[in-house]
């Protein structure tokens, strides 16, 4: 509802777990056990030396040891207890893969436009084509992580996160094109197939007809020798991606395929997306920081993952609203938020898992009527929600 950068207080880490157990303290190394004396001494035979004290070197050094000795055990076996409860099977493939973990929901949206694509594909491109870096070739003129020229951004390019700017530059929207670009040719190339013009996989063929376009392919009858060195460069690249095919990605029961995150509600009926737009009661033009669900007053309202409650009390333009921080994925915090609810049913400090009840639907504060607003706030900062929630983006 409003254009402001969210600002949160991070709860207490409760990193101060107890430390390793005191390290046993050990019996005397003896002979003979505790409790039987010792045997007296014997002339006729010669005298053991007398076994020595500790010297002060060993004094010094042998606490400092045995404090090391505990700390890497302790390590060995775990270390400090995690503030945030375990879950490994929402840990999110963008930290295994070193991509961006704003790039994955729309690296799932764009390959879902067709069946030859899939995440990794994309990821495995853009890594060939600029390594990540949205830097331009000045010889080229490519721009952005998916090297687009000006010619191609005509064709391809769209505003697809709402944000008022179709640019190269801006990695969704480089994404989508991206996927537009590789499901229209992968269209192309199944058809040339179906005819029995071409012959191959249909990944390498779509991946061939990018490099050196349809019509080489269609000479060829299969991969041109052009496209090879493109086509190997690519694949070399896609195990590191493999990760990113994961459907299973921690959204949690209910989410839907392909999503990052539970829907907040059911069913899901957008009624105001992310993006600027005049606000309805106050007729100011200004970005719309989240995007509105229908819903009937009182319907539940649900954690679109596991995560701890930041905040939970009612404010003037958002009314009740709950904030929910995921802990940080790759360096970046990402946190959800819940807004207009009639009723708060969780409390700042709470662990929630995804799909759990955490408030009802209202219209308290700035609302027209009963609805949702909910945000996907990364590292503090707003973006579309919809990639995050729908692998389709309705």
């Amino acid at each position: 509802m409003n254009d402001e950068r969210l600002t949160v207080a991070q709860p207490a880490d409760d990193t101060n777990g107890p430390g390793p157990a005191p390290y046993p303290p050990g019996r005397p190394d003896r002979s003979a056990p505790p409790d039987e004396p010792a045997p007296p001494d014997q002339p006729d035979q010669p005298r053991r030396r007398r076994r020595r004290g500790p010297g002060p070197v060993t004094l010094l050094l042998l606490p400092a040891l045995v404090t090391v000795t505990g700390v890497a055990a302790f390590l060995a076996l775990g270390g400090l207890p995690n503030p945030w409860p375990d879950d490994d099977s929402g840990a999110d493939p963008s930290a295994a893969v070193g991509v961006d973990p704003s790039y994955l929901p729309w690296l799932r949206k764009a390959a879902s436009a067709c069946t030859v694509l899939e995440p990794s594909v994309l990821a495995a491109q853009i890594d060939q084509l600029s390594g990540w870096s949205d830097d331009s070739d000045d010889l080229s003129g490519q721009k952005g992580i998916a090297a687009f020229t000006d010619d191609e951004w005509r064709t391809w390019g769209k505003d697809d996160d709402g944000n008022g700017t179709s640019s190269p530059r801006d990695p969704a929207d480089a994404i989508m094109a991206l996927g537009r670009r590789d499901c229209s040719l992968a269209g192309k190339v199944t058809e040339l197939r179906t005819e029995g013009r071409i012959n191959g996989d249909l990944v390498e063929l779509t991946l061939a007809a990018y490099a050196v376009g349809p019509d080489a392919v269609t000479e060829a009858g299969r991969v041109p020798a052009a496209a090879k060195t493109y086509l190997a460069e690519v694949q070399a690249l896609l195990p590191r991606y493999e990760a990113l095919d994961r459907e299973d990605s921690g959204s949690g029961a209910g989410g839907a395929a392909g999503a990052l995150l539970t829907a907040p509600v059911s069913p899901l009926t957008i009624t105001s997306p992310f993006g600027s737009r005049e606000h309805p009661l106050t007729g100011v033009t200004k970005l719309h920081t989240g995007v509105d669900f229908a819903a009937p007053q009182g319907t539940q309202v649900v954690a679109a993952r596991r995560g701890r409650v930041v905040f939970a009390a009612l404010t003037s333009a958002y009314g009740n609203r709950i904030v929910i921080d995921h802990g940080t994925i790759q360096g970046k915090r990402v946190e959800t938020t819940y807004s207009h609810l009639s009723a708060l049913g969780v409390t700042v400090g709470q662990n929630v898992e995804a799909g759990a009840p955490i408030g009802r639907v209202g219209s308290t504060g700035l609302s027209t009527g009963p609805h949702l607003h909910f945000e996907v706030v990364l590292d503090g900062y707003y973006t579309d929600p919809r990639p995050w929630v729908l692998p389709d983006g309705v």
